[in-house]
């Protein structure tokens, strides 16, 4: 039970870690340089509300995000899986609703359906299974 407990501690620690570094990857690109953002999807950005714009979601949103993470990695693991399925579980909806309304996605769209997808599923499954109180190792 232990070892069980010490397993599922260890990978809910290590899916807040990978998300929270991965999304401020994309913070840090877009406070600097939000047009490095938008090139992921070749979209050239018109004007500095545009710019204002991808800074705000991509970097202050994405680093409240991050934040937030790292907040629920250190007092409630699994609250932050809770956090991790929405998130993750969301963006993935998005995609397929794009996918639905305006049609196939390209390369960029689907690899990261692909990838939103399964860290969905790794965060369902791991906060399904993590008990309320994890018992001190």
């Amino acid at each position: 039970m232990k070892n069980n407990n010490r397993l599922l501690n260890i990978s809910a620690g290590v899916l807040i870690v990978f998300s929270a570094c991965s999304l401020m990857m994309v913070s840090a690109m877009a406070f600097f340089s939000p047009q490095m953002v938008m090139d992921l999807v070749q979209v050239k950005l018109p004007n500095n509300d545009a710019y204002s714009s991808i800074r705000g979601v991509y970097g202050g949103v994405g680093l409240t995000i991050v934040i937030s993470l790292v907040y629920l990695l250190v007092k409630d693991k699994k609250a932050g899986l809770g956090f991790l399925t929405m998130l993750w579980g969301f963006y993935a909806l998005s995609r397929i609703i794009t996918l639905l309304n305006e049609g196939p996605l390209g390369d960029f769209g689907n690899k990261w359906l692909s990838i939103e997808s399964v860290l969905f599923a790794c965060s369902l499954g791991l906060m399904l299974i993590y008990p309320q109180k994890l018992k001190k190792a």
